[in-house]
């Protein structure tokens, strides 16, 4: 999360582990709104390690909890515009298509979405509790966000959408089953999902549309593309109508 809510999680982690260390932090993606804790946070955990490592490193040595990410989000954090003090860097990347880890008595799995939301983005499946973390890949609260300058794409969130729905498994009826956890907003199953998915889909296939046609930005805002789903997706924050549809319009103009 963001670094002024890094003690309302800790105190939230304590609340359910007690004193028990924080071992691992994943960051779904380089977003400062969800890796702005990692200091406050990793300062306050531990590395399971073996043998002295203030003694073998120096006495400036940090054992803090690991910070786990794509290498992806490193770069970003690392350099350019969204570079970052040393302290707040993943300290374990990887760069396949999935990273696995048993820890808590389950296996959990993170998996690589790329040229989604951003080329960084990380689900992370708790396979026993079966509980699905998709970071900023799906949000209750608005349409989906994609930054074409972080190697995002509209594409590439549906991807997503559909690898969600692909690993979540409803009860009866379409309620429950798998939870999945979005970057922002409630807590979901696969049935609000595949509503979200067909909507960003629609709007893709409108869109796309346009474009094929050689219609501007201006033409495809003015078509009110959007209008049957603004009500519920389009109102408020940062991330409105307008800056979806012109996010929409560039990545599908692209090759």
């Amino acid at each position: 999360g963001a670094a002024a809510r890094s003690e309302a999680l800790l105190a939230a982690i304590r609340s359910i582990a007690g004193n028990l260390p924080v071992r691992f932090i994943i960051n779904t993606s380089a977003d400062i709104d969800h890796t702005g804790g990692n200091p406050a946070v990793s300062s306050a955990g531990e590395q399971v390690a073996g043998g002295d490592i203030r003694n073998a490193l120096g006495n400036t040595a940090e054992n803090g909890a690991a910070i786990l990410a794509h290498e992806e989000v490193q770069t970003r954090m690392s350099q350019g515009a969204d570079a970052r003090p040393f302290g707040a860097w993943p300290t374990e990347t990887f760069f396949t298509a999935k990273k696995e880890i048993f820890f808590n008595g389950e296996g959990i799995q993170l998996l690589h979405v790329p040229k989604a939301h951003s080329d960084g983005d990380l689900m992370v499946y708790f396979r026993k509790s079966d509980v699905l973390v998709v970071g900023d890949l799906f949000s209750t609260e608005g349409y989906p966000v994609f930054h074409l300058d972080r190697g995002g794409s509209l594409n590439g969130v549906i991807a997503g959408l559909n690898r969600i729905i692909d690993l979540t498994i409803p009860r009866e009826k379409q309620e429950g089953g798998t939870y999945v956890i979005p970057g922002h907003g409630r807590i979901v199953d696969e049935a609000e999902v595949v509503d979200y998915r067909d909507m960003v889909t629609i709007l893709r296939d409108r869109v796309a549309d346009l474009v094929k046609k050689g219609q501007s930005l201006e033409q495809v805002k003015a078509a009110n593309v959007t209008l049957d789903y603004d009500v519920r997706w389009g109102l408020g924050g940062e991330w409105a109508t307008d800056a979806f549809l012109d996010a929409a319009y560039r990545s599908l103009k692209q090759p």
